[in-house]
């Protein structure tokens, strides 16, 4: 047995102090003291060389994800961490994080297929959908074009739902084959780019309405005149069908719910969450967690700064007690939330961009209160998470231009 197998569960795991270039440099030293006739001398007063770490998103040379990369044979996964002791009941200790696939631009979306057993997400820029397949691990295109959808989540009845940047609507892809808008407007208003979606068992949906489709790399500019395009130079219509109709910014960046008769209310204004972006209800649906991210396109006011806020749900589907969740301050790094699920704990699972802070990209974990448990390096920055597989206890995280997955000790809350 190893010393990592032999470890204390309730140890923190911390990451390797000693990377391979100090270790190389080591050898280094070593071999030229040999070589001008010291090494006898130094060989009776070594002390046990110090233990080689493995490889890591922070080492140098960094750790391969692909396929190519050596097998991590370590009992921890050297690249999930553990901030409080508590971190070791929800991470899987003899397992590793896989890159399933690379070759997208920007990911984004992921949901689990519990009949189809595949994980679909989106490669925005591509305007595509993609799916993963559990079977034998096969990417398809699943759906081209997407409309630059975003976020992606299944309800309780198995149907797919997606927010679409260029249409700015949100939509529900039923049983039969068919594709029912929920939602493309607010009291006559077209909606701004709706962003991710939660389904309750009540019927109803909850989704977010940035401003972010409103890029050309993520979906089309505002009409002449809008808060994007003020001057008109840009063309929103190249590259779209012949009847495209571009749309102008309207609205302020609200979050929704859209009820079982149709009707379409604020639940969150922009007042108290600007920018919203990843949105999910705890287990038992009496708390709403949203999402504030940076400022977007077009916008006038501050914008968001990175914070994720929690709402008390009442029984009237009325939000109340809002408060900061977590600045996602970690070790003095901005982890920039985006996407954000629950498990069946109540812990929240978050994707994290740190930009170019190597070792701070990925995703955390933080107890219902608000306390940072954990954290999964990955060597992209993450836009987005959702547990799925057969058990539901596989984390897959959409980072950039891959899809990582790394099974968990827990299960995801409600479906993905």
């Amino acid at each position: 047995m190893t010393r990592q197998e032999r470890r204390d569960p309730t140890e923190v795991r911390r990451e390797p102090n000693v990377s391979r270039r100090t270790l190389v440099q080591g050898l280094a030293v070593s071999a030229a003291a040999t070589a001008t006739g010291l090494g006898s001398a130094l060989a009776q007063n070594a002390t046990a060389p110090a233990p080689v770490s493995p490889p890591t998103t922070i080492t140098s040379p960094p750790r391969d994800f692909s396929p190519r990369g050596a097998p991590t044979t370590y009992f921890w996964d050297p690249d999930v961490i553990a901030v409080d002791p508590s971190f070791n009941d929800l991470a899987q200790p003899n397992t590793s994080i896989k890159r399933l696939y690379t070759g997208v631009l920007w990911a984004e979306g992921p949901a689990w297929s519990s009949q189809g057993r595949y994980l679909l997400w989106s490669d925005i820029p591509n305007n595509r959908q993609m799916r993963w397949s559990e079977d034998d691990g096969h990417v398809s295109v699943f759906r081209m074009p997407s409309n630059y959808s975003n976020g992606n989540s299944f309800d309780f009845q198995g149907r797919q739902l997606s927010c679409e940047h260029l249409t700015r609507r949100v939509v529900r892809y039923e049983n039969d084959g068919t594709a029912t808008v929920l939602a493309d407007s607010y009291n006559g208003k077209k909606l701004n780019s709706p962003n991710d979606i939660v389904a309750h068992p009540d019927g109803s949906y909850w989704f977010t309405d940035p401003p972010y489709g409103s890029q050309l790399y993520e979906g089309e500019p505002d009409a002449a005149g809008g808060p994007v395009n003020p001057a008109g130079k840009l063309n929103p219509r190249i590259g779209q069908p012949p009847g495209f109709v571009p749309f102008k910014r309207e609205l302020p960046t609200n979050c929704y719910r859209v009820d079982p008769s149709g009707r379409i209310d604020v639940v969150v204004s922009e007042d108290q969450v600007p920018d919203p972006n990843g949105i999910c209800f705890s287990p038992d649906y009496k708390k709403l967690y949203v999402v504030s991210t940076g400022k977007g396109p077009g916008d006038t006011g501050p914008g968001g700064k990175g914070d994720v806020f929690v709402f008390d749900v009442g029984a009237d589907n009325k939000v109340s007690n809002g408060k900061r969740f977590a600045d996602f301050m970690v070790d003095g790094v901005k982890c920039g939330p985006d996407g954000i699920r629950c498990d069946v704990n109540g812990n929240v699972w978050c994707s994290s961009n740190a930009g170019r802070a190597v070792g701070y990209n990925g995703a955390t974990c933080w107890s219902p209160e608000g306390k940072l448990l954990g954290r999964i390096r990955l060597p992209e920055v993450c836009g987005n998470i959702t547990f799925g597989g057969p058990k539901r206890n596989r984390l897959f995280m959409a980072a950039s231009q891959s899809l990582y997955a790394v099974y968990t000790a827990t299960q995801g809350a409600g479906p993905a």
